[in-house]
């Protein structure tokens, strides 16, 4: 399947799901070609009319992650392509939700430079893991490692090894 035909699939699913759950939306797919080894990614822009984000958000993502799980369910079954990473955002709430984690990491990342002492973040989805590990990983200061288990499971911000004082 090419990455046209990915597009058509992922928005008309996207947008058939959104109607049979009584909401009606704008609906626009991104695809990012896959490189060797990889899955396709696609990149999912929802926007909604009227206040009903809220209720497809749901509290702290959770209605959105399980819609984006619905989605790639169907794709699974509706297409021939290998494994679709699917990224869903609805009214931008995840990409706000990244940056202010983005911004969170790096905070924490400074005063564990100023400080000398580890860090934990809150738990986190292991997309949100994911996205902390590769911002600070530029970082020379600081290390992250992933800590916990299940719903608990969370980032450890700490000094680099080969920094001394």
């Amino acid at each position: 399947m090419d990455t046209d035909q990915i597009k058509t699939k992922v928005t008309e699913l996207a947008t058939q799901l959104l109607k049979k759950m009584g909401f009606e939306a704008q609906v626009e797919a991104t695809v990012q070609q896959q490189t060797e080894g990889r899955e396709n990614s696609v990149s999912l822009a929802v926007a909604t009319k009227g206040d009903d984000s809220g209720v497809l958000i749901g509290k702290q993502g959770a209605n959105l992650e399980a819609i984006e799980h619905l989605l790639r369910a169907m794709l699974g079954k509706n297409t021939d392509s290998p494994r679709i990473n699917l990224i869903l955002d609805i009214n931008g709430y995840r990409k706000t939700k990244t940056q202010h984690l983005v911004d969170a990491a790096k905070e924490a990342a400074a005063r564990v430079v100023t400080t000398a002492r580890a860090e934990a973040l809150y738990p986190m989805t292991s997309y949100e893991r994911r996205l902390v590990h590769m911002e600070l990983a530029s970082y020379k200061n600081v290390e992250t490692e992933s800590i916990g288990e299940g719903l608990q499971r969370r980032i450890v911000i700490k000094p680099s090894s080969s920094l001394s004082f």
